[in-house]
């Protein structure tokens, strides 16, 4: 029903055609089910299996190896090749691919499962008039025009129009929705905002908010996708995902590699036309697929085979260490994306806060003999734990609070004038509320006082169970004094009264807002003895200056007073709310988290603003700041604090200037969140954290969405991440291992990108001089996939540096290998593919095993057939060359991998030491190296023989000077006064990202 929130009760029962006292009959039932529909959300869907396989090969690097095995394989059918040789290289490629799918299917099938156990969604049930009775249904059951009866505890089951109040408030917690932190009364009559918001609606009750105060009866006028919760789960629908910025760096790269791939791939081929008539060919179109071929391995070396498993693999690896820190991913790049988050917009209640309401501050009147003296408590404890300590004016802790008489006062009122319910779940290992938090927030007061005439009792509490502690001397009240009458709060009163029985004594407990107890009040109890005496003009004077100083800290006050009334009365009445005795004030509040400003000051220093969201007022959401740190040294907030409605009114220009210093947007809905954030993502990279429904859309829409854990089911399915444990800090411990998480990201695709110029380069160099085939296809993939793939991940095990959260976010449009760096690597690379083309000749010319042969002759091996020789030509088809070659390629690219420790840094600074998983990763290699070389099995597969001790020498001698390269090639990086500006044409080789800060 549209602006149901508008219309008089008779017009929206009128509309449904239902009688409020009968309810719908089964017929209307029916009829309105097939007509509204059932009283779901609808479910996200979950990405098949089998489209989550195909989703591993929609890159362009993998589509290209594709490309490269089918090509491969139709050659090799055209050369009249059968059996394991036409089949073993595209074979391999496919077992490759087919490896790296298996990583992202478990890893993104493990964070979907990390999940679920988030999940747990208890099934609503719901107390509904049909036919004239009421009974209890499943909520899924509810139509429009039902009316339902709602109550204390009750989870609101579809959106409702208030219709009857049958208590004399009704309180609902709405925070999931509207983000408000404290609970919202309801009344019947219509609002008379126009435009209202959900703030505005007090007679509507919303779908997944809870009752916590009050009884009433209410029509449904919405259900399913109908509702508030249904309308905001629709539109975060329409939200499409944004790429992350690793993924956008990759798919350039690929991008970029392809076009260079192809290039050398046709110079290859063009080259050596005029060689594609030589004898040894058999023919010109013979001699055209032999260099075809020559260009298909060029381009399985020129594509890390390894990259997107080992990326893969890195990513999850950081999975891994966030689910310790408590925040579970969901997708794996969005790990990287932290990296380079310059705003983080978080959520106040419940995120920066415990969103647990706590009793902080205790007033009471010490004594009155000269004049009012005014005693102050403090009370630690920031959850619904009954943990904590009272302390005085000196801030010296009491070991026993329930011996000072108006503590023990105190609790006595909060235990019995109270109708919610503290208890513990085992389940999750908390304590929870049922009721009002306000109320709840004095049944902890009351435990942490605890009860009076033990001298054991601290201890004696402690040895308690965590589900006997719950509420043990809230019981111990209960059990003393029996609960009589109570009289409930009204808004016009302002307060509650209960009547209770004690042996022969009968008193009245009541609390409420402090300026109606103490005008009530007219005398007072003394801290100092116990005594009574009266309320003087004075003390209630200094009584009123306390309770505005802790409005001024914005602490929620009440006032708590007792009257002893005639033994045997039976029942109260609002007259009877006179001549109270006046006990204490209490201030409270949704405590910060204790953990939040350090963490606030660490994103300070790592150069990440933090903008607080909140739907709460703004002198209550100021002062969360001011104790966080987030308005530390400063008296005037102006151009930092903006509510939705003064942000909105702004011009265009100033709106723009606003959003580089807001550190504080209060009194928010759902669009403004979105907005919010697009506004942002305009200037910076923006984190967006929420647990409310209302935050899904701002939360799909922000480049990484951090949902809580005890948030709604629709936050986590729209977010990117779930802090377990709902707390800000970790998502600051989060973001530094997002950065160590990308710079060895970085280090590792450095290093594969070093290796496969080399291999380039073998090939280009071989095929140019005209000398055989250096290294066969499959010797090519066996390097890119055990060489690189091992080392590469063990380099995603380098520590986190020190300093991670001293150094500013990196730019989004930052390239993975730029200007000077490229220069190193490329200069690596070239004697990489140097020393390999090396390796090959060293045999043939200077070898004592190989035939000694004159660099002409080599170069001419294909008229070998054609000449008169002192060898035999089937020393061509030798494999020791190409092992030799092989295991230059091999062992060169192990002491690349020691390189890549750090940057810049020298191995005798940063040695191998510092990661002992690179170090046993080079061991594996060179094993499983090994065991290809001398197991004859393998040894056929790959075209490999047995290495001589002097071969083995060549090869050391050929692969360690990269180490000598590389260190000076560091030098000149770390001594700016050595170090030249090298430039390409472009900046960036590899392509920037056109979104560029």
């Amino acid at each position: 029903m549209e602006e149901a929130y508008a219309r008089s009760v008779s017009e929206v029962l009128d509309f449904f055609g239902v009688d409020s006292t009968k309810g719908l009959s089964d017929s209307q039932v029916d009829h309105h089910s097939r007509l509204y529909g059932r009283n779901v959300l609808p479910e996200e869907k979950r990405t098949p299996f089998w489209k989550l396989v195909l989703k591993q090969f929609d890159d362009l690097l993998v589509k290209i190896l594709i490309v490269a095995a089918i090509v491969s394989f139709v050659l090799a059918l055209a050369n009249g090749e059968t059996g394991l040789t036409a089949f073993l290289e595209p074979f391999v490629i496919l077992l490759i691919l087919a490896a790296n799918a298996a990583v992202g299917v478990i890893t993104e099938t493990n964070a979907e499962k990390a999940l679920e156990e988030l999940r747990a969604y208890q099934a609503n049930i719901a107390t509904a008039l049909r036919n004239g009775c009421f009974s209890i249904l499943p909520a899924t059951e509810l139509v429009p025009g039902d009316i339902v009866e709602v109550a204390v505890g009750c989870k609101i089951p579809a959106d409702l129009r208030m219709i009857e109040m049958s208590s004399n408030e009704l309180r609902v917690d709405q925070a999931i929705l509207t983000g408000e932190s404290c609970s919202v009364e309801k009344d019947v009559d219509c609002p008379l905002t126009t435009n209202a918001v959900y703030q505005d609606k007090k007679n509507i009750l919303f779908s997944g908010t809870d009752v916590v105060a009050g009884r009433g009866r209410a029509v449904v006028v919405g259900v399913g996708s109908n509702t508030a919760m249904g309308s905001i789960h629709d539109s975060m629908l329409h939200t499409d995902d944004e790429a992350t910025p690793l993924k956008k760096k990759l798919d350039e790269f690929g991008s970029f590699l392809a076009k260079v791939i192809a290039g050398i791939c046709v110079l290859v081929w063009v080259v050596n036309i005029g060689h594609f008539s030589d004898p040894s060919h058999g023919g010109f179109f013979k001699g055209a697929i032999h260099y075809f071929k020559i260009a298909v391995a060029l381009a399985v070396a020129a594509i890390p085979e390894g990259l997107p498993a080992v990326v893969t693999t890195c990513l999850a690896l950081g999975t891994k260490k966030m689910a310790r820190l408590n925040a579970i991913v969901r997708s794996l790049p969005s790990v990287e994306t932290l990296g380079c988050t310059t705003v983080i917009c978080s959520d106040k209640t419940g995120t920066l806060t415990t969103n647990m309401m706590s009793v902080s501050k205790i007033c009471v009147v010490q004594s009155t003999d000269h004049g009012p003296v005014i005693n102050e408590f403090s009370v630690s404890g920031t959850t619904y734990a009954p943990e904590g300590t009272v302390f005085d004016n000196n801030g010296q802790q009491l070991d026993f609070p329930a011996q000072s008489p108006c503590l023990h006062h105190l609790a006595m009122c909060s235990s019995l004038c109270n109708d919610s319910i503290l208890q513990y779940n085992p389940d999750k290992d908390s304590y929870e509320k049922i009721g009002e938090s306000t109320e709840v927030a004095l049944r902890v007061l009351a435990e942490k006082v605890g009860l009076p005439g033990f001298d054991s009792m601290p201890s004696a509490l402690n040895m308690l169970s965590k589900h006997e502690r719950a509420a043990y001397c809230n019981h111990y009240w209960e059990n003393q004094f029996k609960k009589v009458y109570v009289l409930e709060f009204t808004r016009d009163r302002k307060m509650m009264s209960v009547l209770c029985s004690h042996k022969q004594m009968d008193v009245m407990f009541s609390k409420g807002a402090p300026e109606s107890i103490i005008a009530r009040c007219t005398k007072l109890l003394c801290n100092s003895d116990g005594s009574v005496v009266p309320l003087t003009a004075a003390s209630r004077a200094e009584l009123e200056s306390r309770f505005h100083s802790f409005g001024d800290e914005t602490l929620r006050c009440l006032a708590l007073a007792f009257k002893t009334v005639p033994h045997g009365q039976q029942t109260i009445s609002y007259d009877n709310e006179n001549d109270l005795t006046f006990i204490g004030l209490v201030g409270m509040l949704d405590p910060p988290r204790k953990e939040v400003r350090d963490a606030m000051l660490a994103c300070m220093t790592a150069g990440i603003r933090v903008i607080v969201v909140t739907g709460d007022n703004k002198s209550t959401a100021e002062s969360i700041c001011r104790k966080i740190g987030a308005f530390d040294n400063l008296v005037d907030f102006s151009g930092l604090s903006y509510t939705a409605s003064e942000f909105e009114r702004l011009p265009a220009v100033q709106q723009n200037l606003a959003l580089r210093r807001m550190t504080l947007f209060s009194r928010v809905e759902p669009s403004h969140k979105r907005m919010l954030v697009e506004a942002l993502q305009n200037q910076n990279e923006v984190a967006m954290t929420g647990d409310g429904v209302n935050d899904a859309p701002a939360l799909k829409k922000a480049d990484i969405g951090i949902a809580m854990g005890s948030g709604t089911a629709v936050a986590k399915s729209a977010s990117d991440m779930v802090l377990a444990d709902d707390n800000f800090a970790s998502i600051v411990a989060a973001v530094a291992e997002g950065r160590a998480i990308y710079n060895n990201t970085k280090q590792f695709i450095r290093y594969m990108i070093s290796s496969n110029i080399g291999e380039v380069v073998c090939i280009f160099v071989a095929a140019v001089l005209g000398i055989p085939d250096t290294l066969a296809p499959v010797q090519l993939l066996w390097v890119n996939l055990v060489t690189d793939g091992l080392p590469a991940t063990a380099i995603g095990f380098n520590k986190q540096d020190s300093d991670v959260m001293k150094a500013k976010p990196r730019k989004v449009g930052e390239a993975v290998v730029t200007g000077w760096l490229f220069f190193r690597y490329l200069v690596i690379g070239v004697y990489v593919g140097l020393a390999t083309v090396a390796g090959f000749i060293w045999w043939f010319v200077y070898s004592e095993g190989g035939p000694k042969l004159t660099y002409s002759e080599l170069m001419n091996f294909e008229t070998c057939a054609l000449r008169e020789t002192s060898y035999p030509c089937s020393i061509f088809e030798d494999r020791h060359p190409s092992t030799v070659a092989m295991t230059v390629l091999v062992v060169v690219e192990m002491f690349n991998a020691l390189n890549n420790l750090s940057e810049n840094q020298s191995l005798l600074v940063i040695t191998p030491r510092s990661n002992l998983w690179l170090v046993g990763s080079i061991i594996l290699t060179m094993v499983l190296h090994m065991l290809i070389l001398y197991v004859h099995p393998l040894a056929v597969l790959f075209s490999v023989t047995p290495l001589s001790w002097a071969e083995w020498t060549a090869v050391l001698y050929l692969s360690f000077p990269v180490i000598i390269i590389d260190e000076v090639l560091k030098f000149l990086s770390r001594n700016t006064g050595l170090r030249f500006r090298f430039r390409l044409r472009k900046t960036d080789l590899l392509p920037k990202d056109r979104r560029d800060k």
